[in-house]
């Protein structure tokens, strides 16, 4: 069984690679963070139960104390509810099991997976994307972004990158590239 690590930055576009995973019949393990609606409150839900990034964003963005309690509260979750999903997984049959954690690194769980796919995109453009999905000033994107480990890092530390910065075409056939290395 080979365990893939995916991670990437706000607005990189990981989400994008974790949903073209399972459209392809990839098994993905995403974090448990029905957690933080206890910590961080009902106002970090959208309407259909899932969590609103944004709102969790501007809360633990905005404080760095929150944001290490995010971290900590995360840490334990991604553990011991990814194994479990990974063994039920396993005990099903699946061979490949891909792991959609956006703190991959941070919270140490890179040690488990190879190869780890980092999707990256470059600073200008992330700062575009995240200031039009929030409809958020500059400062306060970059910001967010600061606050996060750097893309650049994180390709450093990857052995598969997916770019986006393109085309959704290009992103796409880079992801068809890609994946069947994953």
């Amino acid at each position: 069984m080979r365990i893939v690590g995916l991670t990437g930055g706000i607005t990189s576009g990981k989400s994008t690679v974790s949903n073209l995973f399972k459209a392809h019949g990839v098994s993905v393990v995403e974090i448990d963070i029905g957690a933080l609606v206890a910590v961080f409150g009902e106002e970090t839900l959208q309407a259909d139960g899932k969590v609103d990034r944004s709102k969790l964003g501007q809360i633990v963005f905005s404080d760095p104390v929150k944001r290490q309690v995010l971290n900590r509260l995360l840490a334990p979750n991604i553990s011991t509810g990814i194994f479990c999903e990974i063994l039920k997984l396993r005990l099903k049959g699946h061979k490949v099991i891909v792991l959609d954690i956006p703190l991959l690194f941070e919270a140490k769980m890179d040690k488990w997976t190879k190869p780890i796919d980092v999707v990256w995109v470059d600073p200008e453009t992330q700062l575009r994307r995240l200031v039009a999905r929030d409809r958020t000033y500059k400062e306060d994107a970059g910001n967010r972004i600061n606050a996060q480990m750097p893309l650049d890092l994180k390709r450093s530390k990857a052995d598969i990158v997916i770019g986006n910065t393109r085309s959704v075409e290009d992103f796409s056939e880079q992801f068809r590239r890609h994946s069947s290395k994953s």
